[in-house]
């Protein structure tokens, strides 16, 4: 039978949780100890944490939640998430699995009366396992993920099937162009410091994460994953784009360019740059634009993802009842 243990510090967890989960167990950045330490760290530093482990036999999984409030536990998540999952380590057997799930879900009944999680990609498993846990528990579509497969492709043939628009608006821009674009895996302290002057000037509010940002810029230029885009005019930057690549995925986390450039197009010309490496310099097999329902998005991209929110609550509390119902109403009518 699987045992369980609690954390309430990410320093406590140590080198086990920092090797077993950031030594290639993780499948992406969203499953990194690295990356929850970070965003705990620079965005969530007044939640408190509570890190749920179960484990049997070598094999375990994490519940990376943090504590918003008394007996109510939240995904440690952000807007800067593109999925939260648990992170399992060492267990690739489903009915194994399961009984590592159901331990966990099993350990935050005892103590917990009410989880929110989000966002989540597949939610199938984890709702299975709190509803077999005890807890009622209901999941409902909120927002999705904007995804590019690329096959068999280059980008030559990624780039004809976009929509006529699109290509006249780069073919037209790109005629005479005064923009300069770039494209760096290293991060410098100039560039980042030209990374924040566009975003100064973008449309955007401004950025509550730049430390965070940062931080994650910095890891991954370490590790050789970052893609820093740049478009320049006369030196200055104009328009930036911060992705990563790992494991055959591209990842696209933020946009920026300066409002008085619109006419230009620098964000959209960096864009194509930007694919174009990501398809044909890095092979990838996939890029992934992030949540948000951005139209722009559509001219880029070929599918949508759903992402999934759970809600639970444990009917030991008669105080769950009410919102409970509530929340399974909210869920069959959409």
């Amino acid at each position: 039978m699987p045992t369980t243990r609690e954390y309430h510090s990410l320093t406590d967890i140590g080198h086990a949780l920092h090797g077993g989960v950031d030594g290639g167990a993780a499948s992406s950045l969203f499953g990194r100890f690295a990356w929850f330490d970070l965003l705990h760290r620079h965005c969530l530093p007044d939640q408190p944490v509570r890190i749920v482990m179960a484990q049997e036999n070598g094999a375990q999984v994490w519940l990376f939640l943090t504590s918003p409030a008394a007996r109510r536990v939240s995904a440690l998540a952000n807007w800067y998430s593109f999925d939260w999952a648990p992170v399992f380590v060492g267990a690739h057997d489903r009915v194994q699995r399961d009984r590592l799930l159901d331990a966990a879900t099993r350990h935050l009944l005892g103590s917990t009366r009410q989880v929110d999680l989000y966002p989540m990609e597949q939610c199938a498993d984890l709702i299975a396992s709190l509803r077999r846990s005890g807890w009622f528990a209901v999941s409902r579509p909120m927002g999705g993920r904007y995804l590019l497969r690329r096959g068999e492709r280059d980008f030559a043939e990624y780039w004809a099937a976009r929509p006529g628009p699109l290509r006249t608006l780069v073919r037209r821009k790109s005629r005479n162009s005064p923009y300069i674009l770039s494209i760096t895996d290293t991060l410098t302290d100039d560039l980042w410091q030209d990374y924040c002057d566009v975003h100064g000037r973008s449309w955007k509010q401004p950025e509550p994460g730049l430390l965070f940002l940062r931080a994650l810029a910095q890891q991954e230029s370490d590790a050789g994953r970052l893609r820093l885009g740049f478009a320049r005019m006369d030196g200055h930057a104009v328009a930036t784009q911060f992705w990563t690549v790992e494991r055959g995925v591209a990842l696209i986390h933020k946009l920026s360019h300066d409002r008085a450039h619109d006419a230009g197009s620098p964000g959209t010309l960096l864009s194509h740059a930007m694919f174009a490496h990501a398809l044909d310099a890095d092979r990838v097999d996939m890029i992934d634009y992030g949540t948000g329902d951005n139209p722009y998005k559509t001219d880029w991209m070929e599918e949508k993802v759903p992402l999934h929110r759970i809600d639970a609550f444990n009917p030991r509390f008669a105080s769950s009842w009410l919102p409970a119902a509530r929340t399974a109403i909210s869920a069959l009518v959409g």
